[in-house]
Parts: C-alpha cells; sequence; structure tokens
C-alpha cells in the first residue's frame, strides 16, 4: 500500500503543475488586458507616457501640439499632431505601446 502511494505522489504533482501553470497564464493575460473588461488599468498612466515621449520625438521638427491621444483595443497608443518651424507645418502620428514603435511625418496642405 505504501509502495502504491509513493508512485501516485509524483504523477499528482505533475497533474497539479499543469493546472498552476495554466492559473498563472490565465491570471497574466487578465492583468495584461485589464480582466478583460474596457481598457486596461494602466491606460491613463501609458497615454499620459504616450504624449510625453511622442511629443518629444516630434519636438525636433518643431513645435508640437498634440491633438489627440487614442488607445486602441490591442494596447497600442497612438498620438497625433502637428508640429510648426519657419517652414511651415506638419502632421504627426506617433504609435506607442512600452516605447515608441512608430512615427510618420507628413507635410499639412494649406486650405484653397
Amino acid at each position: 500500500m505504501q509502495f502504491r502511494c509513493l508512485l501516485l505522489l509524483p504523477v499528482a504533482a505533475l497533474a497539479l503543475s499543469g493546472c498552476v501553470a495554466g492559473m498563472v497564464a490565465g491570471a497574466v493575460g487578465m492583468a495584461a488586458d485589464g480582466g478583460g473588461r474596457g481598457k486596461p488599468r494602466n491606460s491613463e498612466f501609458m497615454q499620459a507616457a504616450a504624449r510625453q515621449a511622442c511629443s518629444a520625438h516630434a519636438s525636433q521638427y518643431g513645435t508640437v501640439q498634440v491633438v489627440g491621444v487614442k488607445q486602441q483595443d490591442d494596447g497600442e497608443i497612438v498620438v497625433s499632431g502637428t508640429v510648426a518651424d519657419a517652414s511651415g507645418r506638419n502632421s504627426f502620428d506617433c504609435s506607442f505601446v512600452t516605447e515608441i514603435t512608430g512615427f510618420s511625418l507628413q507635410p499639412v496642405q494649406p486650405a484653397t
């Protein structure tokens, strides 16, 4: 009887370790997407970080004016705005996740 119990112990431990790993993976996923309910928990903090990082990057092209900050469903944040210098005005779009992942600059055409 003792021998059978000793054999079942490693099998039970292996089965439980799979359950624990699954629970940990589920908890990490829920934390990443805010529990599956709406926006991630730190969206205001991340939007502020995106706004600051994108504004700093855009400032090398002129005086920055942020027009909008929008968080996508996948967590990516897009900061839009304009930069102005002596030669004119350009619009920019900046993608941010935990750092800048993309930046585009386009000339603004004057209204006719």
